[in-house]
């Protein structure tokens, strides 16, 4: 095989209450073609991040095959010689937003790797290179395994577990970015007992409501959060206030990820309600209704030659 497409969902990580542990994937998505040349690195990007062309071997894509490449080889103990690579992406998924967009990175990555390394199909540590790459699993789990994620760490690496949802939601991508770096570094080194343990109520209230047919009042209670939203405001105000504003309405809303794209859920009926109080808000915010994605990373296409 010489060449492989890959198709990765978006993501928002979080929902509220479930810091750093639960996923969602968005059938929103990056297509990624990745083909062996003999040397060099040529990159071509449509959509998001064109500016990053330039980057050849630093382009986060190249590195993490390159890293994937070595990991399976010494894994299966087998020599494989570095290749040249052509890169080509179609990206849609907001850069520096709070969707995911390293980490569909990271994981197609992973999986073009894995499709066109001649001992690939031996290889099952995706969810692991994924994590010690991006550093957390909440967002490398749903684009690997699509629905609704919950991911841990344990001695032994880390785990996931999937969950069916079908969901409608609606998202609010400002035109602002906002770097991961940045919204990390404005939380507390502690917190109080008091909102830990609201959270840790919440985020199990919340896989209940998402999963059974409880209803959106109880979503609503499900998806306030304590641990870092109210944290990281300052570096996104006008997320801050459509969230409020949502919430006030009767809208479960949160910030998805570490923002500052706001993330709704609710239905398609509901859309001009909501499409209204963001313009009362201001910002310019790119509306866009999306349902859950049921399958995380996957081949698109391959070729293979003679």
């Amino acid at each position: 095989m010489t060449s492989v497409t890959v198709q990765v969902p978006a993501t928002s990580a979080n929902l509220g209450p479930g810091f750093d542990a639960l996923g969602l994937a968005l059938d929103h998505y990056d297509d990624v073609t990745v083909e062996l040349i003999p040397s060099g690195v040529e990159i071509s990007i449509e959509g998001e991040g064109t500016e990053l062309e330039s980057l050849g071997e630093r382009h986060l894509i190249v590195k993490v095959i390159r890293q994937t490449f070595d990991r399976i080889s010494a894994l299966t103990g087998t020599e494989f010689a570095q290749p040249g690579i052509r890169l080509a992406c179609v990206n849609r998924i907001p850069h520096s937003r709070g969707m995911g967009s390293s980490s569909a990175a990271i994981v197609a990555g992973i999986v073009a790797a894995k499709a066109l390394h001649p001992h690939g199909a031996e290889f099952d540590g995706e969810l692991a290179l994924a994590t010690e790459i991006e550093g957390h699993p909440d967002n490398v789990a749903p684009c690997l395994a699509g629905g609704l994620t919950i991911a841990w760490m344990t001695q032994d690496g880390p785990r996931l577990v999937r969950l069916d949802l079908e969901k409608e939601l609606v998202v609010f991508v400002p035109d602002q970015r906002l770097a991961t770096e940045r919204a990390r570094g404005l939380l507390p080194e502690t917190v109080s007992h008091r909102d830990a343990a609201a959270n840790s109520g919440r985020t199990a209230l919340l896989i209940a409501a998402l999963t059974t047919k409880l209803g959106d009042d109880v979503l609503l209670d499900a998806t306030e959060d304590r641990l870092h939203q109210s944290y990281r405001a300052p570096a996104m105000p006008e997320s801050a206030a459509l969230v409020d504003r949502l919430r006030r309405a009767g809208v479960p809303a949160v910030i998805s990820g570490a923002g500052p794209t706001v993330l709704a859920f609710g239905s398609a009926t509901t859309t001009s309600q909501l499409d209204s109080i963001a313009r009362e808000l201001g910002n310019g915010w790119h509306i866009h209704p999306l349902n859950v994605a049921p399958l995380g990373a996957r081949v698109q296409s391959e070729s293979r030659t003679r």
